[in-house]
């Protein structure tokens, strides 16, 4: 078991106005036991070098969901080879409301101005914060910032699908998502029913959960009709939005629910009351996402062999939480 442990910094975010302009970012690292008083005083543990240079992985959260609900995701990735990034940004989420958010360029997002730029703009900041981070302190040269990977859940994910062009993050090797799909917004000016197109070039893993009460609630949104069984916004955008030229996977974990990725969840946020309750073990469901997640990752940002085996045989071999499984 890996020591892990947190640094912590803070990074501006442009076009922000004051005070919901800073985003404050969590580092997570495989460290060294104390090595004399001032670190058993201070708690500031230098890093593990072994296995460095670290990939890297940005956590990218769901709206009103703090960046501390996905810990237990970022452990087991700092103990499986990587170094992990959350942050929270306390800005607007629409004209006049504000919250925990991902970060979401409302123009960018829309219909004039869609395919132009990332519609998140926290996204290249926090990246530079990181590469900072490489620079001097604990994780001075030991990340690997060419092997970048992004997991978004929810509406973090929906910007980390709309932002990850390669022009725009070329060191993205990697893509996955949780509870997330690129339906647009009627209150942003589309169409009903409109499916954004996906500009990811990284190999890129869609994960959902059957039982996912906030996405089916949503359908309004989108002009769609909850209850229909045609309203499949996480398929769609895996079979239609995402580019042919892109390894792309779809996961369905069996009954799992939205918020599955978040834990422990915080009841009196985010949109958790939508969930429908069902039998399903959420650590046993938590401990297959995890595993997925992983294989995935090693897969991709550090060639791992083994991994890449896993990952492969997959889709015919898997365990029964999983209720389906595609590539193309």
């Amino acid at each position: 078991m890996a020591l892990v442990r947190s640094l912590r910094a803070a990074v501006r975010i442009p076009g922000a106005e004051a005070p919901y302009d800073t985003a404050h970012l969590t580092v997570r690292y495989p460290a060294r036991p104390p090595q004399d008083s001032v670190e058993e005083m201070s708690g500031m543990l230098q890093a593990d070098p072994e296995g460095a240079p670290f990939p890297v992985v940005v956590l990218v959260s769901g709206v009103n969901v703090a960046a501390d609900s996905y810990r237990w995701l970022a452990f087991e990735l700092v103990e499986a080879g990587f170094v992990v990034v959350g942050y929270d940004w306390v800005g607007e989420l629409f004209p006049g409301q504000y919250g925990l958010t991902p970060g979401v360029d409302i123009v960018a997002a829309g219909p004039d101005h869609y395919g132009e730029r990332p519609t998140s703009p926290a996204l290249a900041p926090v990246l530079e914060a990181v590469a900072a981070l490489n620079e001097s302190g604990q994780l001075a040269g030991l990340l690997d910032l060419e092997n970048v990977a992004l997991f978004g859940h929810s509406a973090g994910g929906t910007v980390v699908l709309q932002s990850s062009r390669p022009s725009w993050f070329p060191n993205v090797r990697a893509v996955v998502t949780y509870g997330a799909h690129t339906m647009a917004s009627q209150m942003l000016g589309y169409p009903p029913g409109m499916l954004l197109p996906v500009p990811v070039g990284a190999p890129t893993m869609l994960i959902a959960g059957t039982n996912d009460g906030v996405v089916a609630a949503s359908a309004i949104r989108y002009g769609e009709d909850p209850s229909s069984p045609d309203h499949n916004p996480i398929e769609r955008t895996w079979r239609e939005a995402l580019p042919e030229t892109t390894e792309s996977w779809l996961v369905k974990l069996a009954d799992a629910g939205h918020l599955l990725a978040a834990y422990p969840e915080d009841p009196s946020t985010a949109r958790g009351f939508l969930e429908t309750p069902t039998d399903a073990d959420p650590e046993r469901l938590r401990a297959v996402l995890s595993d997925v997640v992983i294989t995935f990752l090693k897969a991709h940002l550090a060639g791992d062999p083994a991994a890449k085996d896993r990952l492969a045989s997959l889709a015919e071999n898997h365990p029964t939480d999983i209720a389906d499984v595609r590539r193309r």
